[in-house]
């Protein structure tokens, strides 16, 4: 059994020479490695996204009204939009079911930097 006392301490176990001496230490150090590591991947996909949304415009534009390069075009433009919108909407999910679970501020970034030492 796992004192009350050791419960109520809020751990800050991320960073270099912290190991956890318990289960407790051990399952919210992995916790916060792994939703930093969400949080970066979804700030990835979105810049990748809308970098390839940007190309996908470029490639519309020199096209010069030949029928297979807009098509190729549209195609480019209208998946990566797919994909930011998936993106987009797998955040907002995610927000929304930590927020019905009682988790406080699921999408802070700022917090997410400060705990990787940024």
């Amino acid at each position: 059994m796992v004192p009350n006392k050791l419960l109520a301490v809020e751990y800050d176990l991320i960073g270099p020479g912290k190991v956890p001496t318990s289960n407790v230490q051990a399952t919210t150090m992995l916790e916060k490695y792994i939703s930093n590591f969400i949080g970066i991947l979804t700030i990835v996909a979105v810049i990748f996204f809308v970098i390839q949304i940007i190309f996908g415009g470029y490639a519309y534009l020199s096209a010069n009204g030949d029928p297979s390069k807009i098509e190729k075009a549209n195609k480019h433009l209208t998946g990566n939009l797919l994909g930011l919108l998936i993106v987009i909407v797998a955040v907002g999910l995610g927000g929304l079911i930590a927020k019905l679970l009682g988790i406080d501020n699921p999408l802070d970034i700022q917090l997410m930097f400060t705990n990787l030492g940024l």
